[in-house]
């Protein structure tokens, strides 16, 4: 009797030492968490690669205990719902976006994988999320508050372009924002008494038939509105804008870091690398979206270009430069 009980012990101890011990727990601690990345514009975007960095920051390492699966519509809106769906598909444990129409998307796409979204300038009037403080459902993350910011595009290149009466800007009719950030900049165009020529751009094909509109209709400087679909062509429009020899405001820094006269708006690639990937830092660990309220930016910047600025020959007042936070020269 005392040998078959051995027995039995012996036994059942080499099925424990054997066995996928808490099989569930092994995979869970082998298995790379999965993180979709939703983006509107281009692949190589140093916002992506920012936010990678911030992963790292925290522990987190590709390969081993995290495994991103990308993908880009190169400034492509329309296919952002397909993108947002093969994310879906391939059962990622959150997904990340980038720019308002991707948030969308992927709201669209699932309402059972965590969102956390990033780039977005109005996410309660363009019905990202229900409020702020209180997001809802699976998604937070956070916005730039770049609504708020167009009347500031408006007075910065005023005061770079003092001379300048008529200014053109370049809206996408596509994306839920640029609606109400219009009217923002008509009232500041009103209140410095001074000529907005409206550009609405649907399509990549569209930008050199702008410029060329905005020159025959007498435009002295302009502003060009952020969004994904625009970011992907940067480097068209900031060599359009020296062509036509246009000073031209931009909202995202990267546009003035590459020959863009000025952009004022937060950093947004800093923005990615701490609070976006904070942010899917705590999901990972278990914190509920719903739970997360909406970060907001603390800190926004002036980049001034003065290489850029000489050649079109104009002398930046120094007023304006004291309170630039980066100058290029």
């Amino acid at each position: 009797m005392k040998r078959k009980v051995a027995r039995l012990i012996i036994g059942v101890v080499l099925v424990l030492l054997t066995a996928p011990y808490g099989a569930a727990d092994a995979q869970s601690a082998t298995k790379p968490r999965l993180i979709g990345w939703l983006d509107q514009g281009p692949a190589g975007h140093p916002y992506f690669e920012a936010f990678r960095q911030g992963l790292r920051d925290l522990g987190w390492v590709e390969g081993q205990s995290i495994k991103i699966e990308a993908r880009f519509a190169e400034g492509r809106t329309e296919r952002l719902s397909t993108l947002a769906a093969e994310l879906v598909l391939l059962k990622m444990d959150v997904i990340v976006t980038n720019t308002t129409p991707a948030a969308l998307a992927a709201k669209q796409a699932t309402t059972t994988i965590p969102i956390v979204f990033g780039g977005a300038a109005d996410p309660v009037g363009s019905k990202i999320v229900r409020s702020l403080a209180h997001p809802g459902g699976n998604i937070t993350g956070w916005t730039h508050l770049g609504l708020e910011l167009r009347a500031k595009y408006l007075e910065l290149l005023r005061e770079a372009v003092p001379e300048a009466k008529r200014f053109g800007v370049f809206w996408n009719p596509t994306n839920q924002v640029h609606k109400p950030s219009l009217k923002i900049i008509e009232g500041a165009a009103e209140r410095l008494k001074v000529q907005l020529h409206l550009v609405g751009i649907r399509d990549a094909t569209e930008f050199e038939g702008a410029f060329t509109r905005l020159m025959t209709s007498g435009v002295q400087a302009l502003v060009v509105f952020p969004d994904g679909m625009f970011n992907a062509q940067a480097p068209l429009i900031i060599a359009l804008a020296a062509k036509s020899r246009v000073p031209t405001m931009y909202g995202l820094r990267e546009y003035a870091e590459a020959g863009g006269l000025m952009a004022y708006g937060t950093n947004l690639a800093e923005m990615y690398r701490l609070l976006g990937a904070s942010y899917v830092d705590k999901v990972l660990k278990g914190a509920s979206p719903a739970g997360l309220p909406v970060a907001q930016p603390t800190k926004f910047e002036l980049i001034i270009n003065l290489k850029t600025a000489k050649v079109l020959g104009l002398a930046i007042p120094a007023s304006l430069l004291v309170r630039a936070d980066k100058v290029i020269e």
